[in-house]
């Protein structure tokens, strides 16, 4: 089944738009609320398969787990299950069979963890005996997965000794570290920069709390991409974001600032949010780092090509090992569009203006990547039409996607 995408001529001048919560905070929520051994409730708890997964399993009284395509719950679930009694085994998709965890794995095992491999070296799924662990001082490269990283803070105030994180060379996603950190601080666990790229974590137990779950500001990307590729006069309002975000990609409202699209914090009928509007034209060419918020990449790239903004991006390098490779997945479906992208450098990915002549109906794969499918969608506001294959995958982040996108196009089913 596949989604056939096309402009609506009769666009209103104002849309509010109800967006998911955050998964990332949801799934920390998550781990760290089991932790604590709490009762108590996690309000406003993202639904959606990556969340679902790993609710699933923390409330499961089996010892298997199959996580799908979830790789949060992959990483955070071999590391909170190797403190837990027990033998456990995990295993996912065909696509997380590819996805490496061998990092993660080569640290919990220095940390005094029992963990195998059951198939491929370095890849899921995995075998997982819980046992206690001493802690102390360990070190991770920093351009790995923030998921990574945020595995082991997680589970370090339960090591006997805490744990003292040393961070190699460039560090990647900080702002993922970062809502780690200050989550557990909400749970009662304070840890410390001791300098630009040394964590220590005491040990310590979690304060069983009560803990309320932001909108997902990644989520709201989209939505910025549908106000920059459409009309001058649309307005979405979209509740629930706040100014303080523990989220990195709140960085999104700086990123359109600068392809001309204004955010202003308001309070509409009780609800603090955002409203969103174009305000400026779109500038002809534009560099970014995403080294900070790797998940709003694709976004940007379908935008600065559907502007005619060429691009200059860094700081890709984690897109490779995602759903799926997303920086080939980008340069194959912008082609259909009629845009060329290269990759000139690892972890790069740039627009130079070279065009070749796009597909009558571009029909994008989405090669079972939740944000293929939404970054393109709103291409069809400039291109009139394309078709989206498999458009179900949005339901790793975004179930009400293809619903709440009807307020802005209207989206016709047809069958492959």
């Amino acid at each position: 089944m596949s989604f056939v995408v096309k402009r609506n001529e009769s666009l209103g001048s104002s849309v509010q738009v109800q967006l998911p919560a955050s998964k990332s905070i949801s799934n920390r929520a998550l781990i760290i609320n089991a932790l604590s051994r709490s009762d108590k409730t996690i309000r406003n708890l993202a639904k959606c398969d990556d969340t679902d997964v790993l609710l699933k399993a923390l409330s499961s009284k089996e010892s298997s787990f199959d996580i799908g395509a979830a790789g949060t719950a992959m990483r955070f679930l071999t590391a909170y299950l190797s403190m837990h009694e027990g033998v456990w085994s995990i295993t996912g998709s065909e696509r997380m069979k590819q996805r490496p965890i061998q990092v993660l794995v080569e640290v919990l095992r220095e940390l005094g963890a029992n963990v195998e491999y059951i198939e491929k070296e370095g890849y899921p799924p995995l075998r997982v005996e819980g046992t206690l662990m001493q802690g102390g001082e360990i070190e991770i490269e920093g351009n790995v997965s923030s998921q990574y990283i945020s595995a082991l803070l997680m589970i370090a105030p339960m090591m006997q000794e805490g744990l003292t994180l040393r961070l190699r060379g460039e560090i990647i996603s900080k702002p993922y570290i970062e809502m780690t950190l200050r989550m557990m601080k909400d749970f009662g666990v304070s840890s410390e920069w001791l300098s630009d790229a040394v964590i220590r974590v005491p040990h310590k137990a979690y304060l069983p709390v009560e803990y309320v779950v932001e909108n997902d500001w990644s989520a709201a990307s989209y939505w910025y991409e549908i106000v920059a590729l459409s009309a001058p006069g649309l307005i979405c309002f979209l509740p629930h974001l706040y100014q303080e975000s523990l989220q990195g990609d709140s960085k999104v409202k700086e990123i359109y600032k600068s392809l001309g699209v204004q955010t202003t914090f308001v309070e509409e009928n009780g609800q603090k949010g955002i409203k969103i509007q174009k305000s400026d034209v779109a500038p002809s060419h534009y560099e970014y780092d995403f080294s900070g918020q790797p998940d709003l990449a694709q976004t940007v790239v379908v935008t600065c090509c559907c502007l005619g903004t060429t691009f200059h991006f860094t700081g890709l390098q984690t897109l490779k090992i995602k759903e799926t490779d997303r920086i080939a997945a980008l340069i194959n479906e912008c082609e259909k569009l009629g845009f060329i992208l290269e990759e000139e450098e690892e972890g790069s990915l740039t627009w130079k203006g070279k065009r070749t002549e796009k597909a009558k109906l571009p029909k994008i794969a989405t090669y079972n990547d939740h944000r293929m499918a939404m970054a393109f969608a709103p291409a069809c506001l400039v291109l009139d039409a394309l078709e989206i294959e498999h458009p179900e995958v949005v339901s790793k982040s975004y179930p009400d996607y293809w619903k709440a996108v009807e307020e802005v196009v209207s989206s016709v089913k047809s069958s492959d």
